[in-house]
């Protein structure tokens, strides 16, 4: 192949380098984690080599007035009440976005990941409690529950490689169970003494907010101003405004961009470019917005700035520990630091495993994992990690020397999950492969995301018909993109045996639909594939009289071709298809679905390659 897998991203109508929302969250927290870890060691640096220096610095007093009414917090204090409201928005815009959009959008899937989130954040206050009991530390058991899900995703892409990609997902369904919870911990648990004038102004926030949803106000501006005003009004409550944000993100609708929408903005853009005025600007940039969802818009915006520098300024103004030879002996004999290690690399892995294997017992089944026991096992080691809301929580909890034995607690975190999750996955690889296999991947059923099945009577299937994997390609012959991937598909064809392909057809009606007809012109004479190969390979040459000329090519019957043409004989079948991609919210052309789930990303035969493998595999697991 000639040209970059990064070339093979486009599509028409849905528009070029869509990627899923998933995957760019996935791969912003790993790269994030990174950046955290650098920051975490920057203030280690800095707290030792200047402690003084470190600590005036993170106290001073910023004051911001407003006539009369001012407020005036040190600096860590805006950082962690004030800039982390936006990485928990963020946390709430992806926790909303899997209700709406993702592996929670089916009830009973959210019930798994509850009970596992539930106990594994249980059995670590457990131990956390009968570690410090009579020390009068016992406060401290905050500090010791909630996973930080940067880290869990960084060390998985150095520690967690051969993993399935369910893991990921199973990682990030716990942390929607994990950090709402954990918001709550904070808001009722550590807070100070709740002033309730100032908490009913920021209820009464709230509900102006759920008002403007209701009314269909999609003015940004409205909502970011009624957020500060609650923000504000949480601050003056006693309770931590960090709140607010997870709040504003679970209110976040999601959708999925429809085609009718995109059509709609498409021939708005060509009306702007025949009369390029301001009206027709902002119709195009309204038309646009409106398109793509509340929640996916504002992911875009503030989840690269909270990865890459709000976390990580939270972990410069946090993680500084004066670190001496004498403070570690003491720390490690400590409750408080041996009791959130323990909780963490010990309590974690046993609380969710733990969970999830009496979940599966007590419903016979019915409800599985979505990655094997060994996966989830190397899933549980992750989540041993505990950093910004433990940190967080920290802070609250002690001061002084406990502070620094409980933050040294959580920084050893970081190398204990490693080293944990190193051994899993060593011992899973010395398993013989079926057997590895079956660890890794489990029987879980997936979510099938086409809406219609594969019916071997009536769609256009190349290929043996009970293959073990069904790639199905929503195309038009007109767009290039289609003609881009055709190639690779072939390839795919020519490389697994045991793999259909169908084509559906999903026409660009805003220019014309005669390539499809003609391919189902030529199907009633038994070769639509014939037919189908031309149009793809000679996508500049689909006027009528090209057409024609193809027919003539493959040997077809000109006259009844002719005749099936002016009829429009295939027409049903093509509008059957486009219902079918209506149901399966396709918005754009090509989308591939492997064995019924939507293929996110590039369409290079590397990256639907490595797809059709692991479809494969889960294939064989279940049978």
């Amino acid at each position: 192949m000639s040209r970059e897998p990064d070339a093979y991203t486009g599509q028409t109508l849905g528009g070029s380098g869509w990627r899923s929302p998933l995957r760019a969250f996935l791969r912003t927290e790993t790269g994030g984690a990174a950046v955290l870890v650098v920051a975490a060691l920057a203030a280690l640096v800095w707290a030792n080599a200047a402690p003084s220096a470190y600590t005036s610095f993170w106290d001073t007093r910023l004051s911001v007035r407003f006539g009369t009414y001012g407020i005036s917090l040190g600096l860590r204090e805006w950082v962690n009440s004030g800039l982390m409201t936006l990485f928990f928005f963020v946390v709430g815009l992806e926790a909303r976005r899997e209700f709406d959009m993702g592996e929670l959008r089916e009830c009973k899937r959210l019930a798994l990941p509850l009970v596992a989130g539930l106990s594994g954040m249980i059995v670590p206050i457990a131990l956390y409690l009968a570690i410090n009991a009579g020390h009068g530390s016992e406060q401290g058991w905050g500090a010791a529950m909630s996973t930080d899900t940067a880290f869990a995703l960084g060390v998985l892409a150095v520690a967690g490689r051969g993993m399935p990609p369910g893991l990921r997902v199973f990682i990030l369904l716990l942390s929607v169970v994990d950090d709402p919870l954990s918001l709550c911990v904070i808001a009722f648990a550590y807070s100070d003494r709740i002033a309730v004038p100032a908490l009913v102004v920021a209820i009464g926030t709230l509900a102006l907010v759920l008002l403007g949803l209701r009314l269909g106000v999609r003015h940004g501006s409205v909502y970011a101003l009624l957020g500060v005003v609650a923000w504000v009004a949480l601050l003056e409550s006693g309770v931590d405004p960090v709140v607010i944000g997870l709040a504003l993100g679970l209110l976040t609708y999601a959708y999925p961009a429809s085609r009718a929408d995109l059509e709609h903005a498409s021939g708005l853009f060509r009306l702007f470019r025949e009369q390029p005025t301001p009206e027709l600007e902002r119709s195009v940039r309204a038309s646009i917005a409106s398109a793509i969802s509340p929640n996916d818009r504002l992911q875009r915006i503030y989840h690269p700035w909270t990865s890459y520098a709000v976390v990580p300024l939270f972990a410069l103004a946090n993680a500084g520990i004066e670190i001496s030879s004498d403070q570690l002996a003491r720390a490690f004999t400590s409750p408080v630091t041996l009791g959130i290690l323990i909780a963490y690399v010990l309590g974690k892995p046993l609380g969710i495993v733990g969970a999830c294997a009496l979940t599966t017992l007590a419903s016979r089944g019915r409800l599985r994992l979505p990655v094997g026991w060994g996966a989830a096992t190397a899933g549980g080691s992750l989540c041993g990690v505990g950093f910004t809301v433990s940190l967080l929580i920290a802070t609250l909890a002690f001061h002084g020397a406990r502070l620094d034995e409980a933050k040294l607690g959580i920084l050893a975190t970081l190398v204990c999950s490693f080293l944990t999750a190193r051994l899993v996955t060593a011992a899973i690889g010395l398993l013989h492969p079926p057997l590895r296999l079956r660890a890794l991947l489990g029987k879980a059923e997936t979510i099938v995301d086409l809406a219609v099945p594969v019916d071997p009577d009536h769609d256009h299937i190349r290929g043996p018909h009970h293959a073990a994997v069904t790639v199905v390609e929503y195309g038009d012959y007109e767009c290039p993109y289609c003609g881009q991937a055709e190639p690779v598909v072939r390839e795919l064809l020519a490389d697994f045996g045991d793999l259909r392909y169908v084509w559906r057809h999903l026409p660009l009606t805003d220019v014309h639909i005669r390539a499809q007809l003609a391919a189902e012109a030529a199907a009633r004479q038994g070769r639509f594939w014939d037919m189908h190969d031309l149009l793809l390979s000679h996508q500049q040459a689909l006027r009528v009289e090209d057409l024609h000329a193809h027919a003539v090519a493959i040997g077809l019957d000109a006259e009844r071709f002719e005749r099936d043409m002016r009829a429009h004989a295939g027409a049903a079948r093509i509008a059957e298809h486009v219902e079918s991609a209506d149901l399966s919210s396709v918005a754009g052309t090509p989308t591939f679905f492997i064995n019924g789930r939507r293929h996110h990303g590039a369409y290079d035969l590397t990256s639907l390659t490595a797809a059709v493998r692991a479809a494969r595999e889960r294939a064989s697991v279940t049978a």
